[in-house]
């Protein structure tokens, strides 16, 4: 019997005594299955049990044949649908498993987590359709899974879509409705483009909640183990036109780092129209990833058009307290690609929204040579100033947003770069042909709220810096009707063409300060009338507290009059408003 307060004063003492006693025991039985229940707290523990241990490094437990095999090879091993974990049950989420090989050649453990219990999803060769590749059965027998691959009917109510894939255990890709694999995402860089070497953090075993019927998103723990840091993760993943992941962490780690890097995205970009193709291609722009896009602590907002550089390049954006970065996809139009295999127009950007307040520390990213679209040559994460001890908790939550809505992460009153284009320099001669005259041509197109909303002769113009290695030869603003937008033009002369150039733009509006109202001659005349009157009066007021005043003792020492407070200096009017978030462009070495 559970005692409801307002029949306790009808039962006797002992049968009150009796019944508050089941009802504890029924509590602690609730709050025993609710301690039980699994959470981030048993991976955390974990994690941080395996930081103070020394690191192991995973074994292989892959037979040759599947070990040496190509790369055509491995795609005939395909997963049989139909044997889809949850195939049965009255859930959209299934998952499906990738099979060890090439490269492949670690497991990972990957366990189910329901109401009761925690299993171990076991490995099956009755799931893969092998094809016509030869192997020896028994040689599997100690074979585990290399991944997994979330499905959930996104785009039609009666097909199962994959949305989220984890292969190899250190990077995921996850895709919205309507959306096609680009970018990946990482639990954590440790020293990325570092003399010393990078560190590829793996995430080792896996935790899955087996969704409720009709739940709209999937939970996915993960344990992260590397040589200097391991990490405790919750994954939550939410899909729709654009999928969200959720992301809980604590990190440890083992050893000392040099760089630690947050929330770690990693992308392509081989060339496109600020940095066009050398070698004749159909396809004006190949790439995963346009921009990298920072909204800083104070409000700022920053793009950066990405570069296949000929050397690495490393560029760090200080920022306080970040409200959001990532890897965006700048321009949708199938016309900039022509790609009718690889759809890079429906490739998703990656937009991270920190939870709370991140403290001092940098934007890096991190741009490295690449001759072809099959290396992920770029890198962006969040780097903090202060780095935790050794052993020590580092607790970091974040949104991690798929989605091809770029416009959206903007507020309404803002304007931002809609393309880079590069060109040769020029000016326009008397018989209108046009001079190349060595210097290297920019051109900006702006858009957005902010600009659509002015006429076409507003008073907009630039704030322009370069480095020390460019001279501005031209650097004019002009309204684009075709975009609404402002279209900047900036041309410069390369001092020494061995080293970057760094540029900075936005477009400002001047603060006209509104005239003063007329007022009417009449009025003029009656306040002149009223001030002689109070003038008057301030006079004969004045002569009296004097007589007053003499009156008095004239031995007495009068008091020095207070002296008056200063008043702090006002922040200076501002006479221009930032129209535009801050195009911040590197001209790489050798370019």
């Amino acid at each position: 019997m559970i005692v409801s307060p307002c029949n306790a004063p009808k039962l006797s003492a002992k049968r009150l005594r009796n019944a508050l006693v089941t009802g504890s025991a029924l509590f602690c039985l609730f709050g025993a299955g609710q301690l039980w229940a699994f959470s981030l707290d048993d991976v955390s523990a974990k994690a941080k049990e395996l930081a103070g241990q020394k690191y192991e490094a995973p074994r292989s437990n892959l037979p040759n044949e599947f070990r040496e095999m190509k790369f055509a090879d491995y795609q005939k091993i395909r997963f049989r649908n139909e044997k889809a974990e949850w195939a049965d049950q009255n859930t959209p989420f299934k998952l499906s498993f990738y099979h060890q090989g090439m490269h492949f050649d670690t497991p990972v453990k990957i366990n189910e987590v329901t109401a009761d219990s925690v299993h171990e999803i076991k490995y099956d060769p009755t799931r893969f359709d092998f094809g016509d590749v030869k192997y020896d059965p028994k040689s599997t027998e100690q074979l585990g899974y290399a991944g997994f691959r979330v499905l959930y009917p996104i785009n039609k109510d009666d097909k199962q879509d994959e949305i989220m894939t984890m292969l190899g255990a250190s990077y995921f890709r996850v895709v919205g409705k309507g959306q096609a694999y680009g970018l990946s995402a990482r639990g954590m860089a440790i020293d990325t483009a570092l003399p010393s070497g990078e560190e590829f953090p793996r995430f080792t075993e896996f935790w899955i909640e087996r969704p409720k019927p009709g739940e709209k998103q999937l939970v996915i723990f993960a344990l992260l183990d590397s040589p200097r840091a391991t990490g405790a993760y919750r994954l939550t993943l939410r899909p729709g036109t654009d999928t969200i992941v959720d992301v809980k962490s604590q990190m440890f780690l083992r050893d000392k780092v040099t760089k630690l890097g947050i929330a770690p995205l990693t992308s392509m970009y081989l060339f496109g129209a600020n940095q066009p193709s050398k070698v004749l291609n159909y396809r004006r722009e190949l790439h995963d990833s346009s921009g990298l896009s920072i909204h800083a602590g104070n409000g700022e907002w920053i793009w950066r058009p990405l570069n296949n550089p000929k050397h690495l390049s490393v560029s760090n954006f200080s920022v306080e307290n970040p409200r959001g970065f990532g890897l965006l996809q700048r321009g949708r139009d199938f016309s900039h690609y022509e790609d009718l295999d690889d759809n890079y127009d429906k490739r998703p950007s990656a937009w991270i929204e920190p939870e709370g307040d991140w403290g001092k520390g940098s934007v890096d990213l991190v741009e490295i040579p690449t001759a072809d679209e099959t290396n992920d040559n770029i890198v962006a994460f969040w780097s903090p100033a202060e780095l935790p001890k050794v052993g020590e908790p580092l607790d970091v939550s974040y949104r991690l947003h798929w989605t091809m809505d770029e416009k959206a992460l903007h507020p309404a009153d803002s304007a931002w770069v809609k393309q880079t284009l590069r060109s040769t320099g020029d000016v326009k001669q008397s018989n209108l042909i046009r001079q190349p005259d060595g210097s290297v041509a920019y051109l900006v197109d702006f858009e957005g709220p902010a600009l659509k909303n002015l006429p076409a002769d507003a008073p907009v113009r630039s704030q322009v810096s370069v480095g020390d290695n460019a001279e501005i030869v031209e650097n004019s603003v002009r309204y684009n009707e075709h975009t609404k937008g402002w279209r900047l033009t900036l041309r410069m002369k390369i001092k020494d063409t061995g080293k970057p150039t760094e540029m900075r733009a936005a477009l400002v509006e001047d603060i006209v300060k509104p005239e003063p109202e007329k007022v009417s001659t009449q009025v003029l005349k009656a306040d002149k009338l009223l001030a002689k009157q109070h003038e008057k009066q301030a006079k004969k007021d004045a002569k009296e507290a004097k007589d007053a005043k003499d009156a008095k003792d004239k031995d007495a020492k009068q008091p020095e009059a207070a002296s008056a407070t200063p008043l702090s200096n006002p922040d200076p009017a501002k006479t221009e408003h930032v129209l535009t978030e801050t195009w911040s462009y590197q001209l790489p070495a050798d370019e």
